[in-house]
């Protein structure tokens, strides 16, 4: 039985209807934010952020509508459902981004005390432009922590997403560990392990999928080039290394799902482990299993992680 493919329109309508009662105990105009994941959350609008500004704007009213470059025009209103969507031609068009945006604020009475996730379009891929603050003559106060804490708890919806992401991560991870040999290197195995995990799942889930992320576009597996020796290095990147009797192998598996995402690592060793390396297998798993006793309802993460350290 396969989870509700999808964020439905009532959950959008709810988180934004949290953002406003903030924007409104807050005493603010509205809020207008820029960031690509926060625009995703509250308007269902997935894209790849560029050099070319976009936002989403609500103001103390309640009114919402898109700012978007005029090639996105079409795909913002078809996914946010929006009636009002700004759009602006591309540079070194005039008058400047901004200034349309400024036009949508005004239009709508956004002025004066702004929430803002940031103080105006961040400097992505070279993009230069004034700040909310510049363009309005307002202050800027920022959501960042109130969108954050929203985001952080998961509803019935998010939570079967991120189940389905585990299931085609683990899939992947699954074969990864089947390719991986002595001989091997690791972009073929990963290639190899992800390609089939991703055709799997497709077979599954057909077109109801979407992966909604900027990075990948189905269940994915690999090692990062954390590999032998360079396995002690974190968030490396993947250097085709190849496999060796012996190699302690640290592995990443996931799958993105309508936004949403999961992560499996492991540790694992080529063959049979040394005494050293089962010694410090097992001083990890001690630690791991001092997290998991750790966490409970009303435990605070920070007390989880004080347990591990002592």
């Amino acid at each position: 039985m396969l989870p509700s493919i999808n964020i439905p329109p009532s959950e959008f309508h709810s988180r934004a209807a949290r953002l406003l009662d903030h924007v409104r105990a807050q005493g603010l105009s509205g809020v207008v934010l820029f960031d690509n994941y926060y625009i995703l959350y509250f308007t269902g609008f997935a894209f790849i952020p560029t050099e070319r500004p976009i936002a989403f704007v609500m103001n103390a009213q309640g009114e919402k509508a898109m700012f978007v470059p005029r090639l996105e025009l079409e795909h913002a209103k078809s996914k946010t459902g929006f009636e009002r969507v700004d759009d602006y031609v591309e540079y070194p068009y005039d008058p400047h981004p901004a200034h349309i945006l400024k036009k949508t604020l005004d239009d709508i009475g956004i002025r004066g005390k702004i929430g803002a996730d940031n103080d105006g379009y961040p400097w992505i891929l070279g993009y230069r432009g004034p700040s909310l603050t510049e363009l309005t003559g307002g202050t800027v106060a920022r959501v960042n922590g109130f969108v954050e804490d929203l985001m952080m708890i998961k509803s019935e919806a998010e939570v079967g997403l991120i189940r389905e992401s585990v299931k085609w991560g683990h899939l992947a991870h699954r074969l990864l560990q089947r390719y991986t040999r002595a001989g091997a290197t690791e972009t073929e195995v990963s290639l190899r392990a992800s390609h089939e995990a991703t055709l799997a799942m497709l077979d599954t889930l057909g077109p109801l999928y979407r992966s909604q992320s900027m990075f990948s576009d189905g269940p994915s597996a690999g090692y990062r080039g954390q590999i032998g020796r360079n396995a002690a290095i974190p968030h490396a990147l993947a250097n085709n290394i190849t496999f060796q009797a012996g190699d302690v192998l640290v592995t990443g598996a996931g799958c993105p799902m309508w936004g949403y995402e999961s992560e499996l690592e492991r540790t694992m060793i080529m063959g049979q482990p040394s005494d050293e390396q089962r010694r410090m297998f097992e001083h990890m798993k001690k630690a791991q299993e001092a997290a998991f006793a750790a966490l409970r309802p009303g435990a605070r993460c920070a007390d989880v992680d004080r347990a591990v350290r002592k």
